[in-house]
């Protein structure tokens, strides 16, 4: 145990919500390596956002709202969100001196003694007295069993692996889900396939009109009540729907965006339904979403029988130690910045406390 390294708080991921919860951990007078310090298993910075394939330029980025303290100002919408917004966090950690850790993979946070948290990685073992987890969920795609599936002779991807339309040319390709990244496949992928079908659950609701800050709060705090009960999240997505903005306007008048509903089976061809229906395809494009990254917190055994882990606030409700930010109800850019200083202001009154002194105003 010699060679674990003690500090007051760990960050688990350095996206938008783990350089949030830094910053205010770094404002209210936590100090970088000493008093805190920031894990990320990615090569370099920009969260989930370096991953983004090609074709999603800044300018069809919805929503992307400024790290606290540092606007993203002058960026170009015709360049990949990729670039920009990984040269954004890049100049953010550096002008803000938060040394993040990279790379650096946790595998599993476990209880160690004196009331501590023992977080192991694959640079060691940090001690804390408490634990911000900022791991999104780009690292969980979600992959739905359908029977045949294995028997596809064609190609299977999920959007975390999405090349980009060109890769798509003189092919048939399904589309499934019902989500803004299923829509934006489809309409990117359509003027070079040979085919594309749009298949989803349910049938897709279009949002006419201003997403206002009212309907905003009414759609997160749907999310947020499922949480308070140890619910798994829904997107905040599921419950606003999706924007009818001109891209969706032609994509329906063209009847790229014509949506049909789940299949009953995959064949080697392609899928099939249950009344005789069929359609052929070389390519089946999953955009059905991901799930929380939360496999390394396993050992504390924080989920409910309902599957989810039961938040109050940011703060895990069966362990005051432990935030999850950007989980649930602020898996959104603006909704991560709020939740890294919510998380931050409740763990200074914990560690505080515990201190025995008194709490901060």
């Amino acid at each position: 145990m010699n060679d674990v390294r003690e500090v007051e708080v760990v960050v688990i991921g350095a996206g938008q919500a783990g350089l949030a919860a830094a910053y205010h951990l770094r404002r209210t007078g936590f100090e970088p390596e000493r008093d805190f310090v920031v894990l990320d298993h990615a090569p370099g910075p920009g969260g989930a956002w370096r991953f983004r394939w090609p074709s999603l330029t800044y300018g069809k980025v919805h929503g992307m709202h400024a790290l606290p303290g540092m606007e993203l100002t002058g960026a170009d919408p015709a360049r990949p969100s990729s670039e920009v917004i990984t040269e954004y966090f890049d100049a953010y950690e550096r002008t803000f001196g938060l040394r993040v850790r990279r790379p650096v993979e946790v595998t599993a946070v476990r209880e160690g003694t004196g009331g501590r948290l023992l977080v192991e990685t694959s640079g060691g073992t940090w001690s804390t007295r408490a634990l911000i987890n900022a791991t999104g969920t780009w690292d969980r795609p979600f992959w739905p069993r359908y029977p045949g599936q294995e028997t596809f002779r064609g190609r299977q991807l999920h959007t975390a692996g999405y090349p980009g339309p060109e890769a798509f040319a003189g092919l048939r390709v399904i589309v499934v889900g019902g989500g803004a990244s299923g829509t934006q496949h489809l309409l990117e992928i359509a003027p070079y396939a040979a085919a594309t079908t749009w298949v989803t659950r349910r049938p897709p609701v279009f949002r006419e009109g201003p997403f206002d800050e009212d309907a905003g709060r009414a759609a997160v705090a749907l999310v947020e009540d499922r949480v308070r009960q140890g619910l798994p999240p829904r997107s905040v997505v599921s419950v606003t729907g999706l924007p009818l903005n001109d891209a969706v306007r032609q994509g329906l008048a063209d009847g790229v965006l014509d949506r049909l509903p789940m299949f009953d089976r995959i064949t080697p061809e392609g899928v099939e339904w249950d009344d005789g229906r069929r359609v052929a395809a070389d390519v089946i494009l999953w955009a059905t979403g991901f799930r929380p990254a939360l496999d390394h917190l396993a050992p504390l055994r924080l989920r409910e029988p309902g599957g989810g882990i039961r938040m109050d606030g940011t703060r895990v409700a069966a362990d005051p130690r432990i935030h999850l930010v950007g989980y649930g109800p602020s898996a959104s850019t603006i909704g991560a910045n709020r939740a890294g200083r919510a998380a931050v202001r409740d763990i200074r009154r914990l560690l505080t406390r515990e201190a025995g002194e008194p709490a901060a105003a």
